[in-house]
């Protein structure tokens, strides 16, 4: 079995583990680890920090760290660096919002797993290409939704999803009924008002409406 093949397994095993993967943007380090116990206590152990605050990479090797049952992940990976800080901080996947030449050389040379983002079927053509089979949709809701990615599914049928952005608890469910989807992600399960206010309950509340999803086969 090829790096890239195994990575992608790798990939996809993270991607089964809950029907919505959360997506973070954390401010505070110190709200990493109780946030990260309450998904994953309510049944979405799959993590995505995103790469976007300072706090970010200081957050996921507190949770690597100190979680127990966290699959910890870092998003908006945009370069190579991105991706070996990722790694050294103790992130086992990785996501990015697209792609690039340069990131995905590096993704060929790391042993962290990459979930790449596309919003075209060119893009998803040119990921395939590259033995990558398990793909995100981003962004998700602008680009098209459900009906776009549906549409997708005789002519890429090889390609699973992780559709992510602008998707909801409501919404969620018509992505997770297509058969070229696997999870989802979603930033609805971390707003920002109860990370500042430190409602650990009412994320674990949210998790667990999360993880009651019905999931596509």
């Amino acid at each position: 079995m090829s790096g890239i093949e195994l990575k992608q397994q790798q990939i996809e095993t993270t991607m089964r583990l809950a029907p919505v993967i959360p997506v973070v943007v954390i401010d505070d380090v110190r709200a990493a680890v109780p946030m990260a116990r309450a998904l994953v206590a309510g049944g979405t152990p799959a993590i995505e920090v995103t790469l976007r605050t300072s706090a970010a990479l200081e957050a996921i090797r507190a949770i690597a760290a100190e979680v127990e049952g966290a699959m910890i992940g870092v998003g908006t990976v945009l370069s190579a660096r991105d991706l070996k800080a990722a790694q050294q901080a103790g992130a086992r996947f990785a996501v990015s919002p697209g792609v690039s030449p340069h990131l995905l050389d590096a993704a060929d040379d790391s042993e962290l797993p990459l979930l790449p983002g596309a919003a075209t079927a060119s893009e998803v053509m040119a990921m395939l290409e590259r033995g990558y089979r398990h793909l995100k949709f981003f962004p998700a809701v602008p680009a098209g939704g459900h009906k776009l990615l549906g549409a997708w599914a005789s002519p890429l049928p090889q390609v699973r999803f992780c559709p992510t952005g602008g998707i909801s608890l409501a919404s969620a469910p018509d992505f997770l009924a297509l058969p070229n989807v696997i999870c989802v992600g979603g930033s609805w399960l971390t707003p920002a008002n109860l990370l500042a206010n430190g409602d650990w309950p009412a994320i674990e509340l949210l998790a667990r409406e999360a993880a009651g999803l019905r999931k596509s086969g």
